[in-house]
């Protein structure tokens, strides 16, 4: 290969000037270094007179037209150059070399370069343009959360470290990049830290698969059956004040003790498609931040003891001696009339009639138990609604 002294060749993808020629040849290099090389290591671009590399400024061309001119064909570097920019010089080969090496235009050897199509050039341009933005974006989340920050733009992110979290995904490239282990609890206290979540946030449920979302399904009426009718008894749903699903009530007449159950199968069937969904459930879940119902929501406006003026129930009538054994048990369906009290309202009422008949029946029953070796749950200094009295 003939390369004449002055000439622009390409070594290791980078524009040098040919300064002096023997068995090898002395090049400079675009930083100001000269290097001896061999012929082979570099290619001919232009073969001069090139006086020196700061020549090779930016020029512009038409490269559509060139490109759209050419689709189809092939060409040569020194015909692309005079195509686009009128004229083969060494800045104009070092122009079109580029674009050729950037692969978007035009693609190929310097004895063979091919135009691709426009409208694959319209695509390679925009998949390269969303790359860019891609990298941008993950280099600025990597910033931010190395920071302890976050921004709304980082929520794909985000999700997939929550994924980990909630062991939905094994590995993620955002805890390797962040230097963060492999697992859950490890994705789990990044999102703390981040602040992305809040301590209320519990992803145990979703680990376990767990279902967070109430039944959907449609109860029929009541049905017109016979139930005794309780409603004269003052019936007491006793529970926290902001309880959304009251479901035992107590009631006191004379030595019997009444405690009323909702009555679920009362519109709850043996095995139809709602009872089968409670059993595949297995209780009411109560989380810290939500509490999922095994029943349809519309159970509890319908059944809730004290929501309705009167309720369905099914009711235990328990006879007590006066050392708090129990004599006879009655159960019955039944309709009661019950009010709705918070612990902090009985506290406040324990001198008065019923509770303070209560407490002394609650107290007769844990002493008996206490002497009979039972579990003493009711402990000094607690009051019959079961929580511990100031």
């Amino acid at each position: 290969m003939n390369i004449p002294h002055n000439s622009l060749v390409l070594y290791k993808g980078g524009p040098a000037r040919v300064i002096a020629i023997g068995d090898k040849l002395d090049i400079e290099l675009e930083d100001g270094r000269s290097l001896r090389v061999r012929p082979k290591d570099v290619v001919l671009l232009h073969p001069g007179p090139l006086a020196g590399l700061r020549d090779l400024g930016a020029i512009s061309g038409d490269v559509e037209a060139a490109c759209e001119l050419l689709e189809g064909g092939q060409t040569t570097l020194p015909e692309l150059a005079e195509l686009i920019y009128g004229a083969y010089t060494p800045a104009t080969a070092w122009a079109a070399w580029r674009l050729v090496e950037e692969g978007l235009y035009f693609r190929g050897p310097l004895e063979a370069i091919e135009a691709q199509p426009l409208r694959e050039v319209a695509r390679e341009r925009a998949a390269r343009e969303a790359k860019q933005a891609e990298r941008h974006a993950w280099s600025g989340f990597l910033q931010r959360a190395r920071a302890g920050q976050y921004a709304l733009e980082d929520a794909p992110y985000l999700r997939e470290i929550e994924e980990v979290a909630w062991s939905q995904r094994e590995r993620s490239r955002v805890l390797q990049a962040l230097d963060c282990d492999q697992n859950p609890q490890s994705a789990h206290a990044l999102l703390l830290r981040l602040g992305y979540w809040d301590g209320a946030i519990n992803p145990y449920p979703h680990r376990l698969g767990t279902i967070l979302t109430a039944p959907v399904a449609e109860l029929p009426k009541l049905p017109v059956e016979e139930r005794r009718d309780l409603t004269h008894l003052p019936a007491f749903a006793i529970d926290e004040a902001d309880s959304p699903d009251p479901d035992d009530a107590l009631s006191l007449d004379g030595d019997r003790l009444w405690i009323h159950v909702a009555d679920v199968a009362a519109v709850v069937s043996p095995d139809d498609p709602v009872d089968r969904e409670a059993r595949g459930r297995g209780a009411t879940l109560y989380l810290p931040d939500i509490s999922v119902p095994m029943l349809p929501e519309t159970a509890i406006g319908r059944l809730g003891l004290g929501l309705m003026e009167i309720s369905p129930a099914l009711s235990f009538a328990l006879t007590l001696e006066d050392s708090g054994a129990i004599t006879a048990v009655e159960i019955v369906p039944s309709w009661v009339r019950v009010q709705r009290l918070s612990y902090t309202e009985v506290d406040q009422r324990l001198r008065e009639a019923p509770f303070c008949d209560l407490y002394a029946l609650a107290e007769r029953h844990q002493a008996r138990r206490a002497a009979r070796g039972g579990f003493h749950r009711f402990a000094r200094g607690q009051n019959a609604s079961g929580r511990r009295s100031g």
